[in-house]
């Protein structure tokens, strides 16, 4: 039992005062499994079966849907107001992932790895679920090697819970904060997806000199270049580490890019720093060349923002009387063909020899200066609703821990 002081939870809404009282999930909801099914019984329209594909970042989608003959349905529809948990998968770090029913969803099941659970407040239980508390419960349940959470498992967790009237305001509460969250998350994915479409758009496609869409003014074919022709070309390299005096714990030392490293689109910093020895060692570059990852991690690329020096998983390009930002847009569109380029090696390769030799359709200085601009202005769009995305989920985050015991 929790002592006395947990009892009470750090934020609360006006009005409230009482302590929480420990109670089981299984008390305050009804819960029911999931519908098993075989491969047969699946076809294209009929019983709509939500899986673990249909929970991410807390919320119902669409993906890879499943729909099963409805004869063989024994299992609750699901209602609005349904929390649906995932209790089985082969990945561990899924399990207890979960998200509301929000809408009707006639002839809706869950699937066999999945549970339900039916409150008074489906929106408060949600937000338990989404609760550290409830994580901690889940790790307890899975153990050493156990991929599941069951039944009895969930009969056992206890949480601290408010009266209904406070259970109804916290729930509220996290709705609306979910509900704005959703709004960004829809927002950026529509950003990310009308990027896909100007990539697709504002360059040739297969064997063809024009794109299908132009800015005013550019009618010239487009000239398929080797990348070796765009600027200079370098590999780079690391400085010996068992040399500690190479590097540096000074933030203020020089930045030395991996692809672990690269996180965004314009790289400023570094997780290590070189001292002005290893400085003097490493492969250098100036700043606004562009860095493709050309080991391993094919198609994680950047630009500097200053001057950097980078490791041997990395080509870089000093761009000469051509448009950095337009070149990292373009390997960004070519991304499959580029890795396809490293063949079917343990560890997928692409040399120098190899990196200055792969083309891509290029036009005028002009028209890429236009494209790359382009394409940065939209970057930094998605980047700022990225951020703001960000900011959100932790606040979320924040007020999980300071609204539950």
């Amino acid at each position: 039992m929790k002592d006395n002081q947990a009892k009470y939870p750090q934020l609360r809404f006006k009005g409230f005062t009482d302590p929480w009282e420990e109670r089981k999930l299984t008390d305050v909801t009804y819960s029911y499994s999931g519908l098993t099914y075989s491969p047969t019984d699946v076809q294209d329209k009929g019983t709509f079966v939500l899986r673990s594909s249909n929970v991410k970042n807390d919320q119902l989608i669409d993906a890879d849907n499943v729909y099963v003959n409805p004869d063989i349905v024994n299992s609750n529809n699901v209602k609005v107001g349904d929390v649906i948990v995932v209790v089985r998968n082969g990945s561990r770090s899924l399990i207890g992932k979960h998200a509301i029913v929000t809408k009707e969803m006639p002839h809706t099941v869950i699937g066999a790895f999945m549970s339900a659970f039916r409150g008074e407040n489906g929106d408060y239980i949600n937000a338990l679920l989404s609760t550290n508390n409830f994580q901690k419960e889940v790790h307890k349940s899975l153990g050493a090697t156990i991929n599941q959470i069951t039944g009895k498992d969930f009969s056992m967790m206890n949480f601290l819970t408010p009266k209904l009237e406070e259970q109804n305001k916290i729930g509220s509460f996290f709705k609306q904060l979910d509900n704005t969250i959703a709004l960004h998350q829809r927002k950026l994915t529509k950003l990310k997806e009308l990027k896909q479409g100007y990539l697709q758009k504002m360059f040739p496609q297969n064997a063809s000199k024009f794109p299908q869409l132009r800015f005013a003014g550019f009618a010239d074919a487009w000239e398929q270049r080797k990348l070796g022709e765009l600027g200079k070309i370098y590999t780079g390299n690391t400085p010996k580490t068992s040399d500690l005096d190479n590097w540096t714990d000074n933030k203020e030392g020089h930045i030395w890019i991996t692809p672990t490293d690269i996180d965004k689109l314009i790289m400023s910093d570094s997780d290590r720093h070189l001292s002005e020895q290893g400085w003097s060692k490493a492969r250098k570059i100036p700043e606004n060349s562009v860095l493709i990852t050309s080991i391993a991690s094919i198609g994680k690329n950047t630009i500097n923002a200053v001057p950097v020096a980078f490791n041997q998983q990395i080509n870089a390009i000093v761009p000469e009387k051509n448009d950095s930002y337009f070149i990292l847009s373009a390997m960004i569109k070519d991304t499959a063909r580029f890795a396809s380029v490293a063949g079917q090696t343990a560890t997928a390769i692409i040399n120098k020899t190899t990196f200055e030799k792969f083309q891509i359709a290029t036009p005028s200085y002009e028209e890429q200066q236009k494209i790359g601009l382009f394409f940065k202005q939209l970057d930094s769009t998605i980047a700022l609703h990225q951020r703001k995305l960000e900011k959100l989920q932790e606040l979320k985050k924040g007020y999980l821990q300071k609204m539950f015991c």
